[in-house]
């Protein structure tokens, strides 16, 4: 992928990022028989946030003033590397070990500096985050390998042009499903976590950012949006890759993997009003099951 290409992907997928919230958090409200916020309310929501002075303890170090920009910034960087329409290699970089390492670079200065804060609420949405992504990340780990085993590679261009190759198998089906419910860890949603709420007794990532005002909190919760698609995205590009008959162009192929991402966020919206929010240590036993569809999905290779 050259330059421009991963420039212009960049842009989309960090403009489009709020939309797609939006579309999540309209469905979940009509589904719950509310009017929900307008599609385009995020997009209002950071405008709002930029615009804001941020109030910050005098007692923080550096930390909990750069940890928004590094978590925004390992967000653009993921969003640099997912594969979108452009399948071409993009080298050593385009390597999912970088994509997952980027991703945990994020959350752990986003703990950090839940913790740097010094309060209660803080570290302990820091903590429980620590505890999810112990959960998750191996889990996230053997579903990748599982598509890297079948292209003899780890790029993720090279990944997902071996995807759109094969056809669907029993090993395909089990790994969509283990990745499915790693998004929903992932992106904070329900089951597992609830982006909604302020309750003490529920919150993780909320938890996290409570000391967070102004444009810091814009950024984290702009990065969260962004990290949100990128999920999105390579759950269909690795998993349901399949263009419908006439898509053969990057234009029409954009159209239809847009058309996926709005399904997919819909989706989302569904699991989410069809399921309570789980106790938290019940969790461990949801990712038990995505690591055992994934291993499933290794050894049917």
């Amino acid at each position: 992928m050259s330059i421009t290409a991963t420039i212009i992907q960049v842009i989309a997928l960090v403009i489009l990022a709020p939309l797609v919230q939006g579309i999540v958090k309209n469905t979940k409200g009509r589904l719950q028989s509310r009017r929900g916020p307008g599609y385009f309310q995020p997009y209002f929501d950071f405008v709002k946030f930029l615009a804001k002075d941020s109030v910050v303890s005098p007692t923080v170090s550096w930390v909990f003033h750069f940890a928004p920009y590094i978590y925004f910034a390992t967000a653009i960087g993921a969003a640099a590397l997912v594969p979108t329409i452009f399948t071409e290699t993009n080298g050593q970089f385009d390597n999912l070990f970088i994509l997952v390492y980027l991703l945990a670079l994020g959350r752990f200065f986003l703990a950090i500096a839940s913790l740097d804060a010094g309060s209660s609420f803080g570290g302990m949405g820091g903590s429980r985050e620590m505890f999810v992504s112990v959960l998750v990340e191996p889990a996230l780990m053997i579903t990748l390998f599982t598509v890297a085993i079948s292209a003899n590679s780890t790029v993720l261009s090279a990944m997902a042009s071996n995807a759109a190759s094969e056809p669907i198998s029993l090993s395909t089906v089990l790994a969509a499903i283990a990745f499915l419910i790693i998004t929903v860890a992932e992106t904070g949603r329900i089951p597992v976590d609830n982006p909604d709420t302020h309750l003490e007794l529920t919150m993780i990532h909320e938890g996290m950012v409570l000391e967070y005002s102004g444009r810091s909190v814009g950024l984290i919760f702009w990065a969260a949006a962004i990290k949100q698609l990128v999920f999105i995205l390579l759950l269909i590009k690795l998993f349901i890759p399949w263009d419908l008959p006439g898509f053969d162009s990057n234009v029409m192929s954009a159209v239809s993997m847009f058309t996926k991402v709005l399904i997919m966020a819909v989706l989302l919206a569904c699991i989410e009003s069809s399921t309570n929010k789980m106790r938290l240590f019940r969790v461990p036993g949801l990712m038990v099951a995505a690591g055992c569809l994934s291993l499933l999905a290794l050894v049917a290779q």
